[in-house]
């Protein structure tokens, strides 16, 4: 029997995957999609778990890194059935005094909102408004290009000239906290800004967490927090449809048990079944890189440097999430909060403050902040009328829910915290589905021990420090093998930077000045690893 043969092998049907997938088809070229699991879509995934005609999103459920991407923007998925849904306003944190402060994407709202907290932080928000909006494009441009991101970044600096590239800069270290108290009075602002920087495993205290702050409130502002109509399947069902018109397949239920290798070249792969697969151009893998470095790639064709340097890999937190069908709307006490998509819930700034630093000595966080979801809200079709589809989740350190008994504690203390802000919450609940770090890697084994960036969004591991001090760049020590999941820059959320970086990598290699591109990758991977 004849060796399967395609251009290109993708290792995963995750999102980054199914875009890597979709860049490479346009190009021409033939591709195959090999998913473990029984259906495609990794951490973007819709399921009817809790009750009939209720549709939870297992795992990621709002979008705004999709809303801003060029890359998700450029496949023009709504060709291919993707419609969004927003939410009236886009996010509230609730204190646990009931005040809230929301963000919506009328500004003017948003402003009114933070000044009830503080008057004059509302003509602050609307200046830090004004001054993204001017540099918007060609700082996205640099997210999402190829380390190093030469062409934008000199755009950006055209954009703010010397000294405020310089401000910005600083912004980028600054941690959240400070960066909010630096610009404004009240909480309600300081807390739009932390409370982002919390979607990340971050303190607000740490180094650098205020860009995930800031970019994240900002993003809200301009686009909102959107959610595929029908579920976050939706996303993936549209590039799966996009994919197959273009000729590429996908597998699922079929595990890749290894890369092959020859003479320091990716070769193709070889299943679960033992049957191998021929990759005539590229192998691109949207997995963890200690997952592609540590089981799918023989040893001896890594450099030990590097290998030394995994061994330093740092997870991102653990996650517990629990998903409700409810009869009925969430009673929040505060009733800014009953029209926000998300809700930020459990903590004020010190609450934030002590919860990182519980996470980063291992402790389980006593007042935990939640995030919180309510899907019918934003999309009336996620269930039947009158009810909500609504899910919250927080961080737990790695290792400290051993079994059961610990999961569901930690689900129960979910449900008080939101019931303190919502009296009658637990009363609505028709059912509950829990998945704790066990739970989520079963489901999509992409999220290791309950790991859903891939890997610390911290400093040290940013950058060329992602997965491990390197280029910054998709290449892999491996000719044509590429890592294209979000242990690789730009990381995690679902934008499809990782997939789409390393889908243009394979294409640069195997285009006309290809022979040069591998002798410059080559000579970076010896700078790196000796």
């Amino acid at each position: 029997m004849s060796t399967e043969a395609f251009d290109a092998i993708v290792i995963g049907a995750g999102h980054n995957g199914l875009v890597a997938a979709n860049v490479l088809a346009d190009a021409g070229w033939s591709v195959c999609v090999l998913e473990a699991t029984p259906v495609p879509g990794g951490a973007v995934r819709t399921a009817e778990v809790t009750e009939p005609g209720f549709h939870n999103d297992l795992f990621s459920a709002f979008y705004p890194m999709s809303a801003v991407s060029p890359v998700i923007r450029g496949l023009r998925l709504d060709e291919h059935g993707l419609r969004w849904r927003h939410a009236p306003d886009v996010l509230a944190h609730v204190l646990p005094d009931d005040r809230c402060a929301v963000l919506s994407r009328d500004v003017d709202r948003t402003a009114a909102s933070v000044d009830e907290f503080a008057p004059g932080d509302g003509d602050a928000w609307r200046e830090l408004f004004r001054q993204w909006r001017e540099i918007r494009e060609p700082l996205l441009d640099a997210l999402f290009t190829p380390f190093p991101p030469v062409r934008p970044a000199l755009k950006l600096l055209r954009r703010t000239g010397t000294a405020d590239a310089l401000r910005l800069a600083r912004m980028l270290t600054l941690p959240a906290r400070r960066f909010g108290d630096e610009l404004f009075t009240g909480d309600g602002a300081k807390l739009l800004l932390a409370g982002n920087a919390a979607h990340s495993d971050l303190s607000v205290d740490n180094a650098g967490s205020a860009v995930f702050g800031w970019l994240l409130a900002m993003i809200g502002q301009d686009e909102g927090f959107p959610v595929p109509a029908g579920g976050a399947g939706e996303l993936v069902a549209a590039l799966v449809r996009r994919l197959e018109s273009r000729g590429g397949v996908v597998h699922c239920g079929r595990p890749v048990r290894e890369v092959l290798v020859g003479g320091g070249r990716a070769l193709g792969v070889r299943d679960g079944a033992g049957d191998p697969v021929r990759a005539r151009k590229a192998v691109l893998a949207d997995v963890p890189a200690p997952v592609l470095y540590g089981e799918l790639v023989d040893a001896q064709w890594l450099p030990s440097r590097l290998l030394e340097d995994l061994g330093r890999f740092q997870w991102d937190s653990a996650t517990v999430k629990v998903d409700w069908a409810l009869s009925g709307p969430v009673p929040w006490t505060a009733e800014a909060a009953r029209g926000a998509g998300t809700i930020h819930l459990g903590t004020d700034l010190d609450g934030l403050s002590a919860f990182g630093g519980d996470l980063v000595r291992g402790r389980t966080p006593r007042k935990p902040f939640l995030l919180f979801g309510q899907m019918t809200t934003a999309d009336p079709s996620r269930s039947p009328s009158g009810t909500e589809s609504a899910w919250a989740y927080t961080h737990v350190p790695r290792g400290s829910i051993p079994n059961r008994a610990a999961l569901e504690r930690r689900a129960k203390r979910i449900e008080e915290t939101v019931e303190a802000n919502a009296p009658g919450f637990t009363g609505l609940i028709k059912a509950r589905y829990i998945q704790g770090p066990e739970e989520l890697a079963d489901h999509d084994p992409g999220l290791v021990g309950g790991a859903i960036n891939g890997g610390t969004t911290a400093i040290h591991q940013q950058l060329f420090f992602r997965p491990v001090p390197g280029t910054g760049r998709s290449d892999t020590p491996v000719d044509r093998l590429y890592l294209a999941g979000s242990s690789a820059h730009p990381g995690g959320a679902v934008h499809g930077g990782p997939g789409a970086n390393a889908a243009r990598a394979a294409l640069a290699r195997a285009g006309k000045l290809g022979p040069g591109y591998a002798a410059v990758i080559r000579a970076a991977h010896r700078a790196v690893y000796g």
